[in-house]
C-alpha cells in the first residue's frame, strides 16, 4: 500500500502546483443534486471539467485500474459478471461495515485522485480560461476546501434529490434516503458555498442560470491571478 500512498502524495502535490496558475472551482451538491448537467453546461462554455464520480465508474468498469484490486481484497462475489464493480452488493457492505468502506476508499481514492490531477494537467495545459472540479463529498474534505478557489453548489429539495436518484439508479428509496444521511446536510452546502446554483426546475431553466455563473467566474476569477 506504500506505493498507493506515493501516488497519492504525488497527485495532490501536482493539484497544488495549479494553485495560481489557473483558476480552481469547486462543484459540489448532494446525490441527485444535477451536477453533471450543471459541469455539462460550463464544460460546454469552455470550462475545463474533471467530474470525480466519473472518473469512479472509470476505474471500476471492465478492465478499470481497481477492479484488480478490489477483487483481490473483497473476493470475485463483488464483480458482476461483465467484469464491473457490483456496485449495489459492494454499496449495501460499505454501509454496514465501516472497515470495509475503509478498504474500498484506501483502493479508489489514490486511483481517482491521480486520475484526477492528469486530467487537470492536461486541460490547464490546453487553455481553458478555469479548471472545475467535481467532487461529491467536496466540504467533507478538508483537501480540496483547501485548493479551490470558488466553491459552487447546485441544489434543489431533498425530496427532489431521492426521486432522482430512485429513477436514475433504480434504487429503494431507503437506499436513497441512506446515502443522504452519509452526506453533508444540505444547510452546511449552502453555508459554506460561494454561489448556489438552484436544479429544481426543467433545462430550460436551468440553462440561463449556469451561463450567469460562468460569465462571474470569468470576471472573479481572473482578479486574485492577476494581483499574485
Amino acid at each position: 500500500m506504500a506505493s498507493t500512498h506515493s501516488n497519492f502524495d504525488s497527485a495532490q502535490a501536482d493539484l497544488k502546483a495549479l494553485k495560481g496558475k489557473i483558476p480552481l472551482v469547486g462543484l459540489t451538491g448532494g446525490i441527485g443534486s444535477g451536477k453533471t448537467v450543471v459541469s455539462d453546461l460550463l464544460g460546454g462554455y469552455g470550462a475545463g471539467i474533471i467530474d470525480t464520480d466519473k472518473i469512479s465508474h472509470q476505474i471500476t468498469a471492465p478492465g478499470g485500474k481497481a477492479i484488480p484490486l478490489i477483487t483481490k481484497a473483497f473476493g470475485a462475489d463483488f464483480i458482476d459478471p461483465q467484469g464491473a464493480l457490483n456496485r449495489p452488493k459492494m454499496r449495501a457492505v460499505v454501509f454496514e461495515d465501516p472497515s470495509a468502506r475503509q478498504v474500498l476508499e484506501q483502493i479508489t481514492h489514490p486511483l481517482i485522485q491521480a486520475e484526477t490531477a492528469k486530467q487537470a494537467l492536461e486541460l490547464a495545459k490546453s487553455g481553458v480560461p478555469y479548471l472545475v472540479f467535481v467532487v461529491p463529498l467536496l466540504i467533507e474534505s478538508g483537501f480540496w476546501i483547501k485548493l479551490i478557489d470558488y466553491l459552487v453548489v447546485v441544489d434543489c429539495t431533498e425530496e427532489s434529490q431521492i426521486q432522482r436518484v430512485m429513477h436514475r439508479n433504480n434504487m429503494a428509496r431507503s437506499e436513497v434516503e441512506n446515502i443522504l444521511k452519509a452526506q453533508t446536510s444540505r444547510n452546511a452546502r449552502l453555508t459554506t458555498a460561494n454561489a448556489v446554483i438552484e436544479n429544481h426546475g426543467s433545462l430550460d431553466e436551468l440553462k440561463p442560470a449556469v451561463l450567469k455563473l460562468h460569465q462571474q467566474l470569468l470576471k472573479i476569477l481572473e482578479e486574485p491571478l492577476s494581483s499574485s
